[in-house]
């Protein structure tokens, strides 16, 4: 049965947590570089199984050739191919970059929607996706879980679940509202600096003493 002292001690051991990580990642912020709602919509969408850097590489001649959502709508895939093919499948995003900014075009008067129901109503936007743009480009307090998130937040103990969802759950639970963002990159910065996939470097974790997987594995 959980108590009020249990609630104070884990509540306390959040925020531990929080803070150690962003003492370790003061210059955590959005990796993917644009200057608006529909430049960041579109990179995060070319993100999908490619790297930041990959897409900042990209996305500058892209967007030099179709500004806005309403030029790129006019746009047919087979034409945004070329520019796009080092990110991967790049069949794929190009259709959907398309249709999303036909979409944006004809439904929400070229203007990228700044809410979940509108942003998820486009092709190749899924809930993390829509996550990334409304707290990035809009401020919108959310978590998107990736890879990293995902991995971090069950391994340090944040969370505790087997899937995407619940994780966001959960970390909606033991995050302030105010912090979601933010502590969306200290997850991510954490993910690739530190807590690595198959060896995580536990000994430049400012963290460790605070996270059950680093307690574990010492007993």
């Amino acid at each position: 049965m959980e108590t009020k002292e249990n609630k104070k001690d884990i509540a306390s051991w959040r925020r531990a947590v929080l803070d150690g990580l962003a003492m370790q990642h003061p210059d955590a912020a959005p990796e993917l570089d644009f200057t608006n709602p529909y430049e960041l919509l579109i990179a995060t969408i070319l993100s999908a199984q490619c790297t930041d850097k990959q897409v900042n590489r990209v996305t500058p001649a892209l967007f030099a050739a179709y500004p806005t959502p309403v030029d790129l709508a006019k746009a047919e895939p087979e034409e945004i191919e070329p520019l796009i093919r080092s990110c991967g499948f790049y069949h794929n995003k190009a259709a959907n970059i398309v249709s999303a900014c036909r979409d944006i075009a004809e439904r929400f008067g070229g203007v990228v929607p700044s809410t979940r129901e509108g942003l998820e109503s486009l092709a190749g936007v899924g809930r993390k996706t829509a996550s990334v743009v409304l707290s990035n480009a809009f401020g919108v307090p959310a978590i998107a879980v990736d890879t990293h998130v995902f991995r971090v937040s069950n391994r340090i103990g944040l969370a505790s679940a087997k899937n995407v969802e619940n994780t966001e759950a959960q970390l909606m639970e033991a995050i302030p509202m105010d912090e979601w963002s933010i502590a969306h990159h200290w997850l991510i910065f954490h993910g690739r600096r530190v807590c690595h996939a198959k060896k995580p470097a536990c000994g430049e974790c400012m963290i460790r003493e605070l996270c059950r997987y680093y307690r574990a594995a010492k007993e």
